[in-house]
């Protein structure tokens, strides 16, 4: 993603910061920056999609106008589907508060890192239960990942939102695939009868591929099944800008679709605990929904090497300290 491309998405991000900071009060734009100076420290490869507090600044308290200018940023990282996505899991993370009794705002937090208006790398997140959004620009490109969605309840059963799937597509593509491969290519596809409880990975600072099934490769399905797994696929990196989600795109065709494997495990019929994972040399996709008997979805998108925009970072100090 380069040239005039990264150039709007970044100017579309500085003025959501401008006009989120343009409605903080001083001890907030200090929460909000909260971070080491290098936006390479360890410390902010650290991350969970568990409830519990985060550093940053807190949603929690948070006027209207100063809640609206949080969700104009987050919206800046995502396509509208990706956007959808993320004001999901946190109205399914209201439900879910409502249906176990615990009262309050939605709690998430906000960090701002580096200086947006500056020439050097900068980057903001928001993290919080079931959502994990990281962002990092320099003037060579934009990263977004690692990406998380999760839902729980992973289907609404009741009140106004009855019946809500919020990761519905992605479970619905996977299961499409697996149950439409013939006995010989299922057997290598499905590696487990039980599924794993979480995703695999779960918050590694950096996701191993090899961590994951071999599966079955994309190379050993009739062509059909390969039009599935490339939807599924592009169903994960479109929640990105376009122009991201297309250079994530266009590298994998480049580096060739016969590298991508497919694999599953679990039960075949929809409320059956289930989970699958889809590996690339360059990046992963894992979902599962095991808990909760079944009902508790999480969904992540991880890159080997533009996780938390180690790429861009190595070139940028490279060329600092050169």
């Amino acid at each position: 993603m380069g040239g005039e491309q990264v150039k709007a998405a970044a100017l579309e991000m500085r003025e959501a910061v401008r006009a989120l900071l343009a409605v903080l009060e001083p001890e907030q734009v200090r929460e909000l920056r909260a971070g080491p100076g290098r936006l390479d420290a360890a410390e902010l490869r650290e991350w969970t999609y568990l409830p519990g507090p985060r550093p940053g600044l807190s949603t929690e308290g948070l006027g209207g106008e100063q809640r609206e200018a949080v969700d104009g940023l987050l919206a800046t990282a995502h396509s509208a589907a990706g956007a959808e996505l993320a004001r999901g899991a946190i109205e399914v993370e209201r439900h879910r508060r409502g249906t176990v009794g615990v009262a309050g705002a939605d709690r998430y937090w906000v960090r701002l890192l580096g200086d947006p208006e500056g020439e050097g790398p900068w980057g903001w997140r928001m993290n919080g239960h079931h959502l994990a959004v990281h962002v990092l620009i320099t003037t060579a490109g934009m990263r977004v990942t690692p990406h998380f969605i999760g839902s729980e309840p992973a289907r609404i059963g009741d009140g106004p939102q009855a019946g809500r799937r919020l990761l519905g597509p992605e479970e619905d593509l996977a299961r499409e695939l697996v149950v439409d491969l013939d006995a010989g290519r299922r057997a290598k596809a499905v590696f487990a009868a039980a599924p794993p409880d979480d995703i695999l990975t779960r918050a590694d600072p950096f996701a191993d591929p090899d961590l994951l099934p071999a599966g079955l490769p994309y190379a050993d399905l009739a062509s059909g099944q390969q039009r599935l797994l490339e939807r599924l696929v592009r169903r994960y990196l479109d929640r990105a800008p376009a122009a991201y989600a297309q250079e994530c795109w266009s590298d994998a065709v480049a580096r060739g679709l016969d590298a991508l494997s497919f694999a599953w495990a679990g039960g075949l019929v929809p409320g059956d605990r289930h989970y699958y994972c889809v590996r690339a040399p360059d990046f992963l996709i894992e979902y599962d929904n095991t808990q909760d008997d079944g009902n508790h979805a999480h969904s992540v998108w991880r890159h080997v090497r533009h996780d938390w925009g180690a790429d861009l970072l190595r070139a940028h100090y490279s060329e600092q300290h050169g």
